[in-house]
């Protein structure tokens, strides 16, 4: 079958709306339609050359729809199920999934390069093999993807909204509840509310957290971060350093979580000094891996116990978190409706992405044609 879909075709370049040849789905593998798609700055990693995928892509790893159609062997979904999509797909028998870490799964080493696990390709276009990021590819009104990358979830939920539990919203809350182990009473710093950053806020306001101190120069960001659980906002490291060392009596902030678009040697810097004895830094954002980033005194680092560490997915297991965060907004113990800034058409995807730049959007969404 055809399908409309925006890809990449090379790093420094916009998306590109294009029509690709489909397959159907093979052993393992399901036809999904999509219905929409999450704009993530990981994605701008890809155009930035920050990460490096096998050209040509179809972009978007934020993605939730309607399964159409399933291969054979497919037993944890049927046609007409409502799923959201992992980004990181779980097989569920790999030494990682089986010690309840999803995230890292084995089947995450082809997520850069967008082909099934077997190496084979089901986007296509004049005879050149198209790969879809992180294996989904939900810049395209259809996919066919691997039963391990989808979740079903309960068929009242709205797709336009739960599209946000397929990575934004579970990497942050995960990375303060899991990664950065919040508790009530404690003092989290976060740098950067975006799309991860502010579900880092509502995380830490989840556990308990007596101060939640959110960091990020537009003032668009901070306003949204104080409404969803935030107790105090700034424009920059500094000034929250001065709060943190206020509202601590010195003893200074037990968490600090790294959720920018971009890591930079400043932030992460930032993120250790303000961190007291004990302290715990998560690095959830994303840089060019040849690029060193951390650097830290190493005495310090010993002789106050501080902890630095990465998380993807903010150490959330997908098959089981993606449904239970589901679970809370439908309670209304979280809150995802707010995240949504703008939605879009696909033909819009490079305006999105322009409007993420600008810092315009908390999420921007690409709703696809009914």
């Amino acid at each position: 079958m055809k399908t409309k879909a925006a890809v990449l075709f090379d790093a420094g370049k916009p998306f590109e709306i294009v029509e690709l040849d489909l397959d159907e789905p093979g052993p393992g593998e399901v036809l999904i339609k999509y219905t929409a798609a999450g704009l993530c700055h990981s994605d701008l990693h890809l155009i930035d050359n920050d990460l490096v995928p096998r050209f040509p892509i179809v972009g978007g790893h934020e993605g939730a729809g309607v399964i159409e159609a399933v291969g054979p062997g497919v037993t944890k979904v049927a046609p007409g199920d409502h799923v959201v999509c992992s980004f990181i797909p779980n097989c569920g028998t790999c030494r990682y999934c089986s010690t309840g870490r999803q995230n890292l799964c084995d089947m995450g080493a082809t997520i850069l390069d967008g082909h099934m696990p077997d190496g084979t390709f089901r986007f296509h276009s004049d005879g050149t093999d198209v790969g879809g990021m992180c294996m989904l590819g939900s810049f395209a009104e259809r996919a066919t993807i691997s039963q391990h990358s989808v979740v079903k979830v309960d068929d009242w939920l709205p797709l336009e909204t739960a599209v946000l539990v397929g990575c934004g919203v579970p990497t942050g809350w995960a990375t303060a509840n899991y990664s950065g182990g919040v508790r009530a009473g404690d003092t989290a710093v976060v740098y950067g509310v975006g799309g991860i950053g502010i579900n880092a806020v509502q995380g830490a306001a989840h556990a308990g957290a007596a101060n939640v101190i959110a960091v990020d120069p537009i003032d668009f960001k901070r306003e949204t971060a104080l409404k969803l659980g935030a107790t105090h906002a700034f424009a920059t490291a500094q000034e929250a350093a001065e709060k943190v060392n206020e509202l601590t009596w010195g003893q200074l902030a037990d968490q600090a979580l790294i959720c920018v678009g971009t890591v930079d040697e400043q932030v992460v810097s930032d993120a250790f000094d303000v961190v007291g004895k004990g302290g715990t830094v998560v690095i959830t954002g994303l840089a060019n891996p040849e690029k060193l980033t951390v650097h830290v005194s190493g005495g310090v680092l010993t002789l106050f116990e501080k902890t630095i560490k990465g998380t993807l997915f903010g150490s959330a297991n997908p098959q089981y978190d993606i449904v239970r965060l589901l679970r809370l907004y439908d309670q209304g113990h979280l809150k995802l409706d707010e995240l949504v800034t703008t939605k879009y058409t696909l033909d819009q995807v490079n305006d999105g992405y322009q409007d993420l730049r600008d810092g315009k959007n908390i999420r921007g969404v690409i709703v696809h044609d009914a």
